[in-house]
């Protein structure tokens, strides 16, 4: 279907551009039953362009705080996320779907509208402190960027980590913010006995793309900076190439290793773009504003990794994909690992033995 011609001013919601925003338009969740169309009232001049929307966060009291996952995709079985929905718009994130359960959509809303969970580390003490807790590295990140800007002034990851540390309890971070060099002072002890590791993920070294892909994600050169002054504090980092967009981040592979090495990442790994539910449409839409010249290759590029269609939900196959391609994908990558030195294996294991259940408050006090 073509789209309407840029000076037509009907159709206000066309996706367009927004400076500091992933998402193009904010289409309505699968659970919404309530449908919004836009209207011309007469006021508005295409040359003013749109109102950029503002970022709001409401605080609200989680009654649960760790997620639990059999997913044999990944290395851990527990997680944290600290905030709902992800300021730094990566217009790629799997996770924007889920917004769509909270009633808001998965486009504009998922960077602009979120939650914060400013008793995290109140329910983590609690969950710790259960008697049938077994101790099992928790993630931060698995979702959402736990350091994404909103939590300069929430301080909630910082919240987590904190408990963690008092309970030498392991923890991993995934993360594509610097601001995670903030927490040294709290990580650097736990490396020391083995309990954290840190994975900054690095899509491409271009500002310029990195912006429109990322636009309030740290920039790929103050990611790199990042783990060097995390491996320089002793805290074991890793870098992970993810996700790999064909023929738009691919050709940065290779560079991001070697940076990444030279910077201190003792591992690595990556993964493939994946479109699930409403992020298919919010991904076509971002290339056809951003590189219409090859929209088409790169979806059919895609598709011929998940089986002709735009996504594969299967374990084992959604985080790689199959075929020729990807079979490709995976053989630079280990060249490129080789070459750069880095381990594509994982590192050793974290302790879990050191873990001290919290203890609960008594006002007889700390007796024993």
């Amino acid at each position: 279907m073509p789209r309407p011609r840029p000076d037509d001013p009907a159709d206000l919601s066309r996706p367009e551009r927004i400076k500091g925003r992933g998402a193009a338009s904010n289409p309505a969740g699968r659970f919404e039953t309530v449908t919004r169309t836009v209207e011309d009232d007469g006021w508005y001049r295409e040359e003013q362009g749109r109102p950029r929307p503002a970022t709001e966060v409401r605080e609200i009291r989680a009654r649960s705080i760790i997620t639990h996952n059999e997913s044999p995709d990944v290395p851990f079985t527990q997680s944290i996320n600290p905030i709902l929905g992800c300021e730094h718009g990566c217009v790629y994130c799997y996770a924007r779907p889920s917004h769509a359960y909270l009633n808001l959509s998965p486009g504009l809303d998922f960077e602009t509208r979120l939650f914060a969970k400013v008793n995290a580390g109140e329910r983590l003490r609690a969950e710790l402190a259960r008697p049938g807790y077994v101790c099992s590295p928790i993630n931060l990140g698995s979702n959402t960027d736990p350091y994404q800007p909103a939590e300069r002034r929430y301080r909630i990851a910082r919240q987590v980590i904190e408990v963690l540390a008092e309970c030498r309890h392991p923890l991993t971070i995934i993360t594509k913010n610097a601001l995670v060099e903030r927490d040294l002072d709290l990580l650097a002890p736990m490396a020391r006995d083995r309990l954290v590791q840190v994975f900054v993920s690095v899509t491409s070294l271009d500002n310029r793309l990195s912006s429109a892909l990322e636009p309030r994600a740290s920039a790929p050169h103050r990611r790199i900076e990042a783990i060097a002054n995390l491996t320089a504090a002793g805290v074991p980092c890793g870098v992970m190439v993810a996700p790999i967009i064909p023929a738009v981040t691919d050709i940065w592979i290779e560079r991001i290793l070697e940076q990444a090495v030279a910077a201190g990442a003792r591992s690595a790994g990556y993964t493939v773009l994946r479109l699930p539910w409403e992020l298919k449409d919010l991904f076509r839409d971002w290339l056809d504003l951003h590189v219409p010249e090859r929209a088409e290759h790169v979806m059919s590029l895609l598709r011929q990794m998940r089986g002709g269609r735009d996504n594969d939900p299967r374990y084992s196959h959604r985080m790689r994909g199959e075929g020729v391609f990807a079979d490709l994908l995976r053989q630079r990558f280990a060249v490129a690992c080789r070459k750069a030195g880095l381990d594509r294996g994982r590192e050793a294991p974290l302790a879990t033995d050191l873990f001290r259940p919290p203890r609960p408050d008594s006002p007889q006090g700390s007796l024993f």
